[in-house]
């Protein structure tokens, strides 16, 4: 059984790593240079900017915190390939497993909890392409039966390379890389959308920065006095006091029949600003939630089907993507190390919450079934999320008649 935990430095890291400001002096050109060394395998900038993004842009945090909880809180189960005793005791060791397990932040311990954590962390590869796992396995009893669950130690991104295209944790201490060996460590992939997340926020944020200095400079309307007195006299002196005292911001005196106009580039008298950073956010939540930032149901009320559908489509994938990876990566290593087990006949996976047409579905199955099409009885369970049934006995009856045995009969045909 593994001991060895790699990720007990880099708590040291903690501190010094928080003190450096990873987006206060981003321009276009340092970050497309930071983006050029993530595609290089170089990841520690572009996983730190993407952080702080993450954390401090305010449609950004609430559409990634939406899509990431969507699924972390989603049921699962455990579904079987058959309904043979093996397929029943390996149900039965992947439950306990995955009801046994514990998830950790290495980075910030504070942060704890089960397997809601732990889909919640794995999430974090739909932004940054990958998030990593140091599996730490733990061997426990329950009813003299010999069991197995793990210690999730997520990592982040920032401290590995992945330069030989495949990832490895580089030890802030030694400086020493290590492997993501699997079976020690578990590696989840996605999208990587905060790439282009990432691109949208420099420029979103620099509009919001001309906007704000523009609002500094002319926020406060300006006093202009008009004066027929002698620049310079005493007269002059005294207008250019009142209206000093009249005005907190800009203030300007002039001789009669002087005048400043500004100067309108944009024809239409409008700024630019509200409505780039309003098409920016927009952008950013449909990237990560697949439904623009402000509904126009009204306008076109089938927009909202249509957003609705696109939502189901994202959590399905993320559903699958997780279970996945859950399948190859723990799955397969827990039956492994507990019952030497390379063919697993039991398997997790996540209950997309997406409403489906059961009735669409049931009749879909009844024509084929009629055509005398052969189905998988499998395949329809698995399509329900329906496990086989203990034995016979435990089904219900129809009629008197098993179903099992009625179908089975009727494939036989």
């Amino acid at each position: 059984m593994q001991t060895n935990i790699y990720t007990t430095s880099i708590r040291t890291e903690r501190f010094s790593a928080q003190s450096w400001n990873p987006i206060r002096s981003l321009t276009p050109q340092s970050l497309s240079k930071i983006l050029d060394d993530f595609h290089a395998g170089r990841l520690k900038q572009a996983a730190m900017i993407w952080d702080a993004i993450e954390q401090r842009d305010d449609v950004l945090q609430g559409a990634i915190s939406k899509r990431k909880k969507s699924i972390a809180r989603l049921d699962w189960e455990i579904l079987t390939l058959d309904s043979s005793d093996e397929a029943m005791r390996q149900k039965v060791i992947l439950e306990q497993f995955y009801n046994n397990l514990s998830c950790v932040n290495a980075f910030d311990e504070n942060e704890h909890g089960g397997l809601s954590l732990l889909i919640h962390q794995m999430m974090d590869a739909v932004g940054k392409r990958y998030a990593v796992h140091e599996l730490v396995f733990k061997p426990f009893k329950q009813d003299n039966t010999e069991l197995l669950t793990a210690e999730f130690r997520f990592v982040p991104l920032f401290f590995f390379e992945n330069e030989g295209g495949r990832l490895q944790f580089v030890d802030p201490e030694t400086h020493k890389k290590v492997p993501t060996t699997p079976g020690e460590w578990l590696v989840t992939t996605g999208d990587g959308l905060m790439e282009s997340s990432s691109i949208a926020y420099l420029f979103k944020h620099l509009s919001l920065r001309d906007w704000l200095i523009y609002c500094e400079r002319n926020g406060m309307p300006g006093v202009k006095g008009i004066t027929q007195a002698r620049p310079g006299s005493k007269e002059w002196d005294m207008a250019c006091d009142a209206v000093k005292n009249f005005s907190a911001e800009f203030c300007a005196v002039m001789s009669h029949g002087t005048d400043i106009q500004a100067i309108d580039i944009s024809g239409k008298g409008v700024l630019p600003y509200p409505e780039f950073v309003k098409r920016i956010d927009d952008l950013m939540y449909l990237t990560w939630l697949g439904t623009r930032l402000i509904n126009s149901s009204k306008e076109n009320p089938t927009g909202v089907t249509l957003q609705r559908n696109e939502n189901n489509i994202l959590e399905e994938e993320d559903a699958q993507r997780i279970s996945e990876t859950l399948n190859e990566q723990v799955d397969r290593e827990v039956l492994s190390r507990l019952e030497g087990i390379k063919q697993p006949k039991a398997y997790f996976r996540l209950k997309s919450s997406s409403n489906k047409n059961l009735n669409n579905d049931l009749a879909i199955i009844k024509t084929l079934y009629d055509m005398g099409v052969s189905l998988s009885v499998n395949d329809i369970r698995e399509h329900f999320g329906i496990n086989p049934p203990l034995d016979v006995k435990d089904t219900l009856q129809k009629w008197g008649v098993h179903p099992v045995a009625e179908s089975e009969e009727g494939l036989q045909k």
